[in-house]
């Protein structure tokens, strides 16, 4: 598998090219803030109409992660609706879809902000998941250790070849992991934000997905 390997809080983690974090001991399979039918939410709201294949685009992707890894639980770290109208308006294909996914493994959905309760998808529903020597939440807290969060969508700039690419990233340090966004549609801020640079070590590194996960010094 393309991805990078690290260790926080003495756990082996891969962070995948594709944006979901790998934990090979536990079998455990880890994404956030999916936003699933992101597209419908928009359009519901009156906002810009966009192709509404954003579910479908992130189930493939995920699918693929889950068939790679044979991974026996997987973990949805928050926001993996767009909102709960969004979650009760997916297609019978797409509800079918993650069903089938579900099937033979731990689910677990994490509440988040977009998401804040139980949904009528299987799978069990919780405001956070210790899983020793590691905590699975939406948002960061201050003040903790061996913490896996999302919420920020982060994403970094490198230079290259005289021109920048920028990519969705998960930010790492010695305390903490914070997931890039994993959904079609979602968007991205810089890691270079107050609110994750002041979050992060100055020794962090942001590890940028892609066709390859590429591991950089986090851009301040």
């Amino acid at each position: 598998m393309n991805g990078h390997n690290f260790t926080l809080a003495g756990a082996e983690l891969q962070a995948l090219s594709t944006g979901a974090l790998w934990w090979p001991n536990e079998g455990v399979l880890c994404v956030s803030d999916l936003h699933l039918g992101k597209s419908e939410r928009i359009a519901r709201r009156g906002g810009s109409a966009l192709p509404p294949y954003d579910t479908r685009d992130t189930l493939t992707r995920l699918a693929a992660d889950i068939a790679r890894t044979n991974a026996r639980c997987v973990i949805c770290l928050g926001d993996s609706f767009d909102d709960l109208g969004a979650a009760l308006a997916l297609p019978e294909e797409e509800r079918l879809w993650i069903e089938r996914l579900q099937t033979g493994r731990q689910w677990m959905w994490i509440e988040g902000n977009h998401d804040p309760g139980p949904t009528e998808f299987g799978g069990t529903h919780m405001v956070e998941l210790p899983l020793a020597p590691l905590t699975f939440r939406h948002i960061a807290q201050g003040g903790t250790s061996g913490e896996v969060s999302g919420h920020y969508h982060p994403k970094a700039s490198v230079a290259a070849r005289a021109r920048t690419i920028t990519r969705s990233a998960f930010l790492v340090d010695a305390d903490r992991i914070v997931m890039p966004a994993y959904g079609t549609y979602t968007g991205g801020l810089d890691c270079r934000t107050p609110v994750l640079s002041d979050l992060m070590r100055p020794e962090a590194v942001a590890i940028l997905t892609g066709k390859t996960a590429i591991a950089v010094p986090m851009p301040r």
